[in-house]
């Protein structure tokens, strides 16, 4: 426990509570007045509101386009499952200002709706609701499809021996096991939408704005440090809420049911409702996941003479005229994988010590470090991008000017997801094994080395996988942190889109289709050496 609650103690928690005291403190006292002031105004309930309904309406549409998926995917054996199954993880580690601009050009401005319809659904809720449920489909997809493809289905037989319809076996047997995960995956989506930023700002415009987007206009635009400070609090506080139940429903999933092989439950389609629903859901992937993903690698070939490589050839110069880039954009490339490679190992090593020492019985206070783990994932990344520049510039710890900055801000976001994959298998070793090595001579060290690693190596690389993937996508805090000469690729695509011109917008289309490719790639191969048994949370 010392080297995770170490890492999140400097790198977390010291600059949250920074800006937070920043804002609420006037000299050496606090002004804890300005809680009810900011939360009374007008345009902040409204803020709220919005928050909070958006993310219940994005959560509810999500459960019901994606749980038929879930069903598919865990039962159904089909040709091409696997390379779907990944194809559909893709949009989950795109950056969403990327996720926004895809949106954007299906239903904006002379969008492909537009086009074709005349029908523009920008600056509306319904674009904002879309893009969530393309961004969080997976979530869903993978963490009810994952237990649904290990609930033993003899069991629903048996109540259809007993005389239940096919719909009151499947409500009274299936749904009551499956409650725990829909649950979990509910919550997950919730807190990704209710702290939702790029896909508001591009999609929502200037009628709509989340408590992320108010922080961001609060902090940047208005340097109101006080009126973000209370919104961070009030996020913090909402995300904690979350956090404990998404803890307690997880704990309920891995304690109450007896799992069998996976291999045993899936099956080719039979009869025309199963054939039916398959091509209902492919038909629902095409349309939400793979179009919006068409249209940006369309758009990068676009150019004003026809469809070509002009946009990817740009990106190795420099644009002496706007001072976009001190590099070539091209170079955003390497930087993000080095940064990505050197975020995994940061995330490997603190989210493997920290799902290690939660399987210990070590009582509430280790059981409670869980539901911390996941604050990175709904805690303003502004908050902790600003907290950085302000923190960090001291010896002994005067890393602002490093390029070490950027790869721990993405391993912050990286941890959760370690954490998540390796905590249930990790539970799921016999501790018998241990005492039996440990009997035979064996130190701690060893008898980890030699019982628990050759049992949860799958494991091991699919949280290694999942945390490259997220840490090439992360962009909310390293927009600020990172250094003009060493560009992200989410940082290279936001700056792009930020700047007018077809070449700029070409360009950040080129760069969001390489980002995708290197992403459906990293995620094709987690599907070679993934098994069910160590999906862990996703």
């Amino acid at each position: 426990m010392v080297l995770p609650v170490a890492f999140f103690a400097v790198f977390f928690a010291w600059p949250v509570l920074s800006i937070v005291g920043r804002g609420l403190k006037s000299g050496e006292d606090w002004r804890l007045g300005r809680l009810g002031e900011t939360l009374s105004r007008p345009e902040i309930l409204d803020v709220l509101w919005f928050t909070a309904w958006q993310a219940l309406a994005s959560t509810a549409l999500t459960l019901l386009i994606a749980l038929p998926g879930a069903y598919v995917f865990a039962r159904f054996d089909f040709p091409g499952r696997t390379l779907l199954r990944a194809v559909v993880t893709v949009p989950f580690v795109l950056p969403t200002v990327v996720v926004g601009t895809a949106f954007l050009a299906l239903v904006g401005r002379g969008g492909l709706l537009d086009e074709l319809w005349g029908l523009r659904l920008d600056t509306t809720a319904w674009a904002i609701l879309l893009a969530h449920v393309f961004f969080n489909y997976a979530v869903v997809v993978r963490t009810v499809g994952g237990l649904w493809a290990q609930l033993d289905p003899r069991q629903e037989e048996a109540a259809r021996v007993l005389g239940a319809s096919r719909f009151g076996a499947w409500r009274q047997v299936t749904l009551p096991a499956l409650g725990p995960a829909v649950a979990a995956a509910a919550l997950m989506v919730f807190l990704f939408t209710f702290t939702s930023f790029g896909v508001v700002q591009i999609l929502g415009g200037p009628a709509y704005s989340t408590l992320e987007a108010e922080i961001y206009r609060q902090t940047a635009d208005l340097l109101d440090l006080p009126t973000a400070a209370v919104l961070t609090m009030v996020q913090f506080v909402a995300v904690g809420a979350i956090l404990a139940l998404h803890a307690w429903t997880v704990r309920r999933r891995e304690t109450a049911l007896k799992l069998v092989d996976p291999a045993r439950t899936a099956h080719r389609p039979h009869g025309a409702g199963q054939w039916a629903l398959l091509a209902a859901v492919l038909g629902t992937v095409a349309l939400l996941i793979l179009l919006p993903l068409g249209v940006l690698v369309e758009r990068s070939f676009d150019t004003s003479g026809g469809y070509g490589l002009g946009f990817y050839r740009a990106l190795q110069g420099v644009d002496d005229s706007g001072g976009t880039f001190l590099v070539p954009p091209l170079e955003a490339i390497g930087n993000s994988l080095q940064y990505a490679l050197v975020a995994t190992v940061i995330a490997v090593v603190v989210g493997g010590l920290a799902a290690a020492a939660l399987t210990r019985r070590a009582g509430r206070l280790v059981r409670g470090f869980d539901a911390l783990l996941m604050l990175p994932l709904g805690v303003s990344a502004v908050t902790v991008g600003f907290g950085f520049l302000i923190t960090l510039d001291e010896p002994p710890l005067d890393l602002r000017a490093s390029w070490i900055l950027v790869p721990l801000a993405q391993a912050l976001v990286g941890v959760p997801f370690v954490v998540r994959t390796m905590l249930p298998v990790l539970r799921a070793v016999d501790e018998r094994l241990r005492e039996a090595a440990a009997v035979l001579g064996a130190s701690p060290l060893r008898a980890w080395r030699e019982v628990d690693l050759p049992l949860v190596r799958r494991a091991l690389l699919i949280a290694s996988g999942f945390a490259f993937a997220v840490s090439l996508g992360e962009f909310g805090a390293t927009v600020f942190i990172a250094r003009p000469d060493r560009p992200t690729l989410p940082v290279a695509v936001a700056r792009l889109l930020g700047r007018p011109g077809e070449l700029n917008y070409g360009q950040a289309m080129a760069l969001s289709t390489i980002l995708m490719v290197v992403c459906a790639v990293a995620l094709l191969l987690l599907e070679r050496i993934r098994t069910d048994r160590t999906s862990g949370e996703f």
